[in-house]
This record gives C-alpha cells, structure tokens and sequence, in this order.
C-alpha cells in the first residue's frame, strides 16, 4: 500500500511498488486524464507534475514518491477548467485530435511557473511532448496566449 499526494489529497494505492505512477492515477484513481502512449517516456501523454516538475508518469515508480511529494494530475490543474492554458487552448482550438494534449499542457504550465513569459526557443527546448497530429505552432501560440491571459489577470486556482 502506498500512500499519495495527488491533487491535494492524500490517497493509498494498493499497487506493487515497481509499478509505474501513470497506471496508479489511471486505475487505481480513476485519474485517466494521464495518457498512456510510448511508455518509455519519450512522448509525453502522461506528464504530470511532482512538486511543480514536469515529470513522464510513466518512468516514475510508486515506491520512489513520499507522501510529501505533490503531484498534480490535468484534472488538478484548476478546479473549474480556468487555467490560462486550458482558455488558451479552447478559444484557439489547439488540439486536432487531443490525445497528447493533457501532457502537452502539463508541461506548458510547468514552463510559465519556471519562465512566466517564455521566447518560441524556450517553448521549443522546453515542452518536448509529441503530437502526432502536429499542433506545435498551434501550442506555441497557445502558451503565448495564456501568458496574456495571465496578464490581464483571470483568476484561476492555482496548487
């Protein structure tokens, strides 16, 4: 039994401790948000944050997190949906067909905590997430957006 912080709350997963953090969010918690792709950490569907880190869930082992350690899924971003990305994202349409877009935007608000008004390049080196509909001009912009969204001070709840 491993104890977690996830999302604000902490949860006990009843999990082998070699098995990878995306398959204890996705069915132990219901938190299917966290995409499996590559499963090699490559790709990026799963990224998730621990401790404000963009970290792939996949390459991260429920025995190497504490309880102390908060990780914050999609579904934790906000609590109404109200993040600067997530309107981002939805008034630019970014995703085509989504799949990567959770991950994609986990790393983006990993980058604005870090860099809260990051140059194309700093995207680039950044949010290294792949999308096999090929939206990257369409994050970019996107990120940039939230940037200006968070400007013009919309209020979100952040964890």
């Amino acid at each position: 039994m491993a104890k977690l912080n996830v999302n604000g709350k902490l949860v006990s997963v009843d999990v082998d401790d070699s098995t990878p953090l995306l398959w204890a969010l996705r069915e132990q918690l219901g938190l299917t948000g966290t995409k499996y792709s590559c499963g090699i950490g490559q790709c990026g569907s799963c990224t998730v944050h621990i401790d404000g880190r963009a970290v792939r869930a996949c390459m991260v082992s429920v025995a190497s997190l504490r309880p102390t350690q908060k990780i914050v899924t999609i579904e934790g971003l906000s609590e109404k949906n109200d993040h600067p990305l997530q309107l981002a994202w939805k008034e630019l349409d970014v995703p085509q067909c989504g799949y990567c877009q959770p991950g994609m935007i986990m790393s983006a608000a990993a980058l604005l905590n870090t860099n809260p008004n990051p140059s194309d390049a700093d995207i680039d080196t950044n949010v290294t997430n792949l999308c096999r509909c090929g939206t990257f001009n369409r994050v970019r912009s996107g990120i940039h957006l939230a940037v200006d969204i968070e400007k013009r001070g919309v209020q979100h709840e952040k964890r």
